[in-house]
């Protein structure tokens, strides 16, 4: 597959991921408040939570598009120093 095909793939799994796992907390504290089984809502939503939060951090997301960063020698590439 095409690596920006990937980065893109992941980084958009990971943003509709966490949210979604937010709203399983939310709905895991409710159910804890009115009594009504919560413990593996709560434990999904974690996994889903942090299921995101890693896809996003591995497609690094938070560095912007692969090969988009201005490397401080000139050059092109990731946050790692390699070029793309």
């Amino acid at each position: 597959m095409n690596a920006n095909l990937i980065w893109y793939l992941k980084a958009q799994t990971g943003v509709l991921l966490l949210p979604a796992g937010l709203c399983l907390f939310g709905q895991a504290v409710i159910n804890k408040g009115s009594d009504q089984p919560w413990f593996w809502l709560g434990t999904a939503s974690l996994i889903v939570i942090n299921t995101g939060l890693g896809l996003m951090i591995d497609s690094g997301l938070l560095r912007g598009y692969p090969g988009s960063q201005k490397l401080p020698w000139g050059g092109r590439g990731d946050i790692s120093g390699r070029n793309a």
